[in-house]
Order: structure tokens, then sequence, then C-alpha cells
């Protein structure tokens, strides 16, 4: 793809269409940095967008007729969307129906569309482009103030977003301006300006592409100077940027391969001018069966092998190897039009039959190549007349005396917000006043509460060592009746297993008596655990020392081992290797255990296996008590823990649970400043799990 565009005439084989490839690396960019880097949302686009963009790669037609029965049915087409639906309108309007009106009509569509949102900084980037495409189509229709006000406001917008590939698409357009007016050392500047501009940009396809260009344009700019040495350095700086970035981009191989191409033809020339046509032909040759492909940038390809005619001439080959070149260009011009290449060709053509001392035929094409160079440089006479630095310059002017008005607006609006703010003040100060002489009520009145609050607050405090004094009471009653019944009720209990060791008992009698043998053992297990209860809540110290712990869950498996033997169970324990002790209270933690045990006694049915483990867990110790019981279901998990608990179920041998154990243990766990879990599965059983830190004394 050609990188100096424009519809104006350039010398040898850079006559190339200067907005022509502006437009395509716009559109491209921002379908590019849209799918790549938009953590702006935008900037984002839907599906359909992309859909358009591809089926207008391949054919311009079906991506418009797409895109507009897409958006035909959308009821609702957010900014992006249509930003895109514009933006494609009239690219397609400037390039392939060449109407630029109406190209510079859906361009007017692009900065209204932002502007309608009253929100330019968050659609900045969009904003940027919508103004440098507007200024590119009035570009080519020669109306070059207009241009370069819109041209300028793209500047404004990049400087005031901040935005350096909005600020780089400026250095770049004033670049092509510089360039087109033969102020190449100026062009070479500006290009090389958007360059380091351009490195600021998203790393994406689009800011790669225009890199490398920018590289190219300034090898055109020194070659135009007259400088080939240095000319020569930035086409081997372009062709070694394209090399170590095209990896990035395997989708894009085509068209890298074009950009890589453009460059072998401008480099061509610089060999071709010394003389070198061996290294020249094989490049030119290289950027022909590059560009000559269907798709690819065939007006490049006409200027190539153009700049490889003038090779044939200069080497004096075969006239008919020019003239069959001559013929294939001919073919290729007739189905993509290239007015720069018609007047380079009008002119190889009138050499040709001058050779031919076919002077009728050579003054007929020498004649249509002095109409058409005359009609190219009366269109670019306009733009190199214009003095675009002046018009800057004004249009800064403008800019600075629009804002020095606004800036006096601004001080008329700041004055009368003092003046409103000086009235307030007064006001305010008015009713500081009125405040104080009310607070002073307000605060004999808030003195008085105070007062009232305070002797609340002193009598919430008798009220609440009153109640604590009723529950060491309550407590107190609760063991001495507890201790007065458990004596008679122990003796009914003993009475009862001896009347049931008596022979000569009916069936009846044994069972009257082996019933109350049952409520009065169930009566005293209530009692002692009440007992145990209101004698962990009483008592806020307890006796404590270094225990073994492995001695002591083992001495608890022992005792209940018996127990166990009557489910026909069995215990399984699993100690530490080595002896740990804590600083503990022997009797409640022996007390904790044992109620583990007991419980999974009492829950597992005939015959199971019940484990008491202890390991070393991030430092601490943790048991772990398993077995294979009835489990706990999810509806009561988190009332287990309370004290008389609702969540008392009988044992698998009807056991009877008063709800009180499991809250004891974490009492006195908690006291230990420890922890007490468990984890349970109607199928697999419960594993109640405690956890005891290392304590120094």
């Amino acid at each position: 793809m050609p990188y100096i565009t424009g519809n104006y005439h350039l010398t040898g084989k850079h006559r190339l269409t200067f907005i022509y490839l502006i437009w395509c690396v716009l559109f491209f960019a921002l379908s590019s940095c849209e799918k790549k880097h938009s953590p702006n949302p935008a900037n984002k686009t839907t599906k359909f967008i992309d859909t358009a963009n591809r089926l207008y790669d391949i054919s311009p037609a079906k991506g418009i007729h797409y895109i507009d029965s897409v958006i035909a049915n959308q009821k609702n087409v957010d900014v992006g969307d249509k930003f895109e639906f514009y933006r494609l309108h009239s690219y397609y309007h400037y390039v392939t129906t060449h109407n630029y009106e109406k190209a510079l009509l859906y361009a007017d569509s692009l900065e209204a569309l932002i502007e309608a949102t009253h929100n330019e900084k968050k659609y900045a980037k969009q904003y940027g482009i919508a103004a440098f495409s507007k200024g590119d189509l009035l570009f080519a229709l020669n109306r070059f103030p207009e241009a370069y006000k819109y041209y300028y406001k793209g500047r404004i917008i990049g400087r005031n977003n901040f935005d350096s590939c909005t600020i780089g698409d400026y250095s770049y357009h004033m670049g092509m301006i510089m360039y087109k007016q033969e102020h190449y050392q100026l062009a070479a500047s500006h290009f090389l300006q958007s360059f380091e501009e351009n490195k600021n940009c998203n790393d994406n396809f689009a800011t790669f592409y225009r890199s490398q260009e920018l590289l190219d344009n300034v090898a055109l700019s020194y070659k135009k100077t007259f400088m080939p040495n240095h000319a020569e350095v930035y086409y081997n700086k372009a062709l070694k940027f394209i090399d170590s970035h095209a990896s990035k981009y395997p989708d894009k191989a085509n068209t890298i391969e074009v950009a890589r191409s453009v460059v072998y033809g401008n480099l061509a020339k610089i060999y071709l001018e010394r003389k070198d046509f061996a290294k020249a032909e094989v490049l030119l040759k290289k950027s022909i069966a590059t560009n000559l492909k269907p798709g690819n940038d065939n007006r490049d390809a006409q200027l190539t092998e153009l700049t490889l005619a003038h090779l044939y001439v200069d080497q004096k080959k075969p006239e008919l190897m020019l003239f069959d070149l001559l013929q294939n260009i001919r073919i290729q011009l007739d189905s993509v039009k290239n007015i720069d290449a018609e007047v380079d060709w009008n002119h190889l053509m009138a050499g040709y039959y001058q050779r031919k001392n076919d002077l009728k035929k050579s003054v007929q094409y020498f004649n249509a190549f002095d109409a058409m160079k005359d009609s190219v440089t009366k269109a670019t006479l306009k733009l190199k007349e214009s003095d675009v630095n002046q018009q800057f310059k004004d249009l800064e002017n403008q800019s600075t005396i629009s804002t020095l008005k606004s800036d006096n607006k601004l001080q008329h609006t700041y004055l009368i917000i003092a003046l409103v703010y000086a009235v307030m003040a007064l006001i305010i100060i008015l009713l500081v006043f009125l405040n104080w002489k009310r607070s002073k009520h307000n605060v004999k009145m808030l003195s008085e509460l105070n007062v009232t609050v305070t002797e609340q607050k002193q009598q919430l405090e008798r009220s609440l060592i009153e109640l604590e004094d009723n529950g060491k009471e309550k407590d107190r009653i609760l063991r001495a009746v507890s201790h007065d019944l458990r004596n008679p009720i122990g003796g009914i209990a003993s009475l009862t297993a001896m009347m049931l060791m008596e022979p000569g008992l009916d069936s009846e009698q044994v069972e009257l008596l082996q019933l109350i043998q049952s409520t009065t053992n169930n009566s005293l297990e209530l009692i002692n655990e009440i007992l145990e209860a209101t004698g962990v809540l009483s008592s806020k110290t307890s006796t404590r020392q270094y225990v073994d712990i492995n001695l002591l869950l083992s001495h608890s498996v022992e005792l209940l081992k018996f127990k166990a033997a009557e489910k026909n169970q069995k215990i399984m324990l699993h100690v530490l290797e080595s002896p740990e002790e804590l600083y503990i209270s022997r009797e409640k933690i022996w007390r904790v255990f044992s109620n583990l045990i007991s419980n999974a006694i009492k829950f597992s049915p005939q015959g199971a296996v019940i484990s008491a483990e202890i390991t070393i867990e991030n430092g601490d110790i943790q048991i772990a008590v398993n077995d294979h019981g009835i489990g706990i279901p999810d509806e009561i998990k988190d009332e287990v823990f309370q004290m008389f608990t609702e969540a008392k179920r009988p044992g698998t041998a009807g056991e009877k649970s008063f709800g009180l154990g499991l809250s004891i243990c974490k009492q006195i766990i908690e006291s230990h400043n420890g922890e007490i879990w468990f984890d349970s599965d109607p199928i697999k059983g419960t594993t109640f799990y405690i956890r005891l830190k290392k304590q120094k004394v």
C-alpha cells in the first residue's frame, strides 16, 4: 500500500494517493484498537461491526449492504456502533464511489454524533478520528483552509485529552501537507515526531502499520532533499521494524508483505539512481510480484512497474520487453484508475515511439502526457500557494482570543458568584446568631437530660448486679435441690436393683421394677449433668497443671471401653508418638473427652467402631472423636451446643439425652481458649474436633 498519498502529483515513483492511505489507516485503526485495547466502554463495538469490516475487506458493496440491513433491524444502536456505521459509509463513498461530497456528509454525521453525547472526553479517540477524517475529505475537495481547521481541531482534541495517538495523527497530517508543498525537511521532522508520539499508543496492528509507514515517509522526504544515504538508512529501518514485529500478527501476513513490498519498491529507486541496476531490478520485481496480486496494492504495483520500465530504458533492454511491460500496465490502468500512473505511462509510450521513429504516435502520447501533467500541476498549485503555517497561527490566535473571551465571561461569572456567596454569608451569620440563642436553651435541656440518663444508667447497673446475684442464687438453689434429690433417688435406684435380685417375681413385677430403675437412672444422670453445668457456670477459675494429653485421653478411653462393650463396640485410640503436655484443668478436659466418647457410644449402632485420635495441626493439639452413627441432621446443627437444647435425640439403644453435655464441653474448651466443632453426615457419621493451644503458665 502506498504511503505518501494524494490526488496530487509527485515526481517519480511516489505519485501516490494522499488521503486514500490516511483513510485506510484510520479505517483499520479504530477497529483494531476496539478489538484489543478497550478498557473504556466508549471504544467497544459489537460483533456485527467486526463482521461488516471483514465483509468489506472482501467486497465493499457486501460490507455496506450487511451493515445497512443490521442497523435497520436494530432498535437501540449505541454510539460506538453508530460511529462505525457512519465511518464505513464515508470511507466507502470516498474510496469506491469517489463521491467526496456524500462521503463528507457521513463525516459530518461522525462529528455530530460525538458532539450530541456532550461527552467528547469519553469519546476522545472517535472525536479525533472524526476531525481528521473530515479534514481529509475537505483536503480532497481542495478546500484547504477548512481542512486545516479540522486538522487543528484534531490536534486540540489530542492535546486536551492527553492523547498521544491523536497528537501523532496531527503530526502525520502536517508531514503529509509539508511533503505536498515540497517542504521536505519539515515533512521529515513531522514524520519523525509522529513516530515518537506513536510509541505511546496501544500496541496493536494499526500502531505497527502506521509506525513502519512513518519510517518509509521519512526516507522519501530525505530522498527529495537529495540525501540518498539518509533515505537508504530509513528504508532499512522500516524493513527492520517490519521484520521485528511481523510475528505478532500472523493473521495479517499478507498486509505486512504488501507494506514490505512498498519499501522494496522505494529502496529500488535509490539503487536505480546509483546505476546499481541489478539490485534495483530484483527489488522492483519482488515488489511487483506481491502488490500485483488481486486485493493487494495494485496502484503501487502500477507505479513500481513504471519504475521498472524506466530501468529497462536506462539499460537499453529490448524494445519488445519494454513494450510488453507497458501494454501489461495499460491493461491494469483500464481496470484500476491511477492518474499518476497514467501521466508516467504516456510519457514512456511517447519515448518508446520516438525511438521507433513513429513521430505521429509519439506526439499523440506526449500530448496526452502534457495535458495530464498540466491538470495535476493545476490541482497542486492551490495547495502549494496556501500558507499552512500562517493559517495554523491564525487558528491559534483565534483560539487564544476565544479563550480570553471565555476567561472574561468566567471572571464575570465568578464575580456574580462571589456576590451571591457574600449575601449567603450574611444570611449564615444571622442564622448562626439565632441558633446560638436557641442553643443556650438547648444546652440547658441537654444538661437536664444528661442527669436523667446518668440516673437511668446507675439504675441499669444496679439491675445488672441484681440479675447476676439472682443467677448465682438460682445456681446455688439448683445445686442444692439437685444434691438433695440425688441421695433419695439414688436410694430408690439401689433398692430397685436389690428387689430385682429377689427370687419369685413374676414378669409384670419385673417389668415395673425395671421401669422404676430406668427412670431413677435417667433422673440421676440428669441431676449429675445439672450439677456439672452449674459447676462450670459458677466456677470462673479452675486448678490447672501440666497434663500429658496422651495419658488423659487413654484413661478416658479405658474407662469407657466397658460401656462400649455393652453394645459390642470397639474404641480405636491413636495418640502422639511422643508425650505432649498441656497446661489445662485435668478434671474438666477429662470430662470433655468422656462426654464426647460417651456420645459416640450412645449414637453408634451395635458393633460399630469408634475412633479417638490426637494430632498436631499448625503447632496446636487437635483431638478428633469419630463415630459411624446416625449423624446430626442439618436442621439442628446450629443448636447442638446450646444448653437445654431441643436438638436432643435418643441413642441407638434408646439411651436418654438431656441436651447439656455438649454445652458443657463448649464452655470448658472456650475457657481454655480452645475451639470445638464437628463435621457430620447421616451416612458417614460424626466427627467432633477439639483444638487446644500450647500455652505457657
